[in-house]
């Protein structure tokens, strides 16, 4: 028995394939349509009892949107994403949306019927090789990439990261004692540290480390204002 579906994507020539194929295998599409932001509407007013949605970004923010109000006006309706080789935040973003099943889009036209009947009989429809996926991906995640900034960042106290910013700055040993409120000679052994923790031989490559690994937008509080300076100590 055929499955009274429409079918939804961001590209139009792809949501009109994919509703021909499955027309000549004896389904009934209502519609298909682009894009799926505006496809909600749609799919609550004509009701049927399948929708295919196919993104390319599953794990972007707001994507599933339309899922929600989909199952919120139209319980009965059950909703496929066809998609990329999701991410685990992307078939569980999918699903906590309200989704029935999740599909590859490189998928078997028999592989997208099978998700359709499933799906339809109120069963969840994904591959186990993706739940297999998602679920190695989740206990073994991929090592993050290392934060160089931060972790130069962790090296320097307070008083040692205003220094970085003032070098950054340009300001000489004078002009960095007299902003601090400390001695010159307090302010160019301050510097010295600096240049030794951060593995670097002059104030330049400082200033230049700094910015090349985000070390001084890490240092500027609050997030997106200029570094504050430090008030001047009552004694150094």
């Amino acid at each position: 028995m055929g499955v009274r579906l429409m079918v939804v994507d961001d590209h139009r020539l792809l949501a009109e394939a994919l509703a021909s194929a499955l027309k000549l295998r004896g389904h009934r599409v209502l519609a298909a349509t682009a894009p799926v932001a505006g496809a909600a509407e749609l799919v609550v007013s004509r009701a049927p009892e399948v929708c295919l949605l196919g993104t390319a970004a599953p794990a972007e923010p707001g994507v599933f949107d339309p899922i929600v109000r989909i199952k919120r006006e139209r319980p009965q309706v059950a909703v496929v994403v066809l998609g990329p080789v999701p991410s685990p935040r992307g078939i569980a973003a999918a699903f906590a949306a309200g989704a029935s099943g999740y599909v590859r889009h490189d998928e078997r036209i028999e592989g997208v019927e099978r998700a359709m009947v499933k799906a339809r009989a109120g069963e969840a429809a994904v591959a186990p090789q993706l739940l297999q996926g998602a679920f190695a991906e989740l206990l073994n995640p991929a090592a993050q990439p290392d934060d160089e900034g931060q972790r130069l960042l962790q090296l320097l106290t307070p008083r040692e990261v205003e220094v970085l910013v003032r070098v950054a700055d340009g300001e000489d040993t004078r002009l960095i004692a007299a902003g601090m409120g400390i001695a010159p000679s307090t302010a160019r052994t301050h510097v010295q540290r600096v240049l030794m923790k951060l593995g670097v031989g002059s104030r330049l490559e400082a200033a230049a480390l700094a910015a090349r690994t985000g070390l001084l937008d890490r240092a500027a509080q609050p997030a997106g204002l200029p570094p504050q300076r430090a008030a001047p100590p009552t004694g150094d």
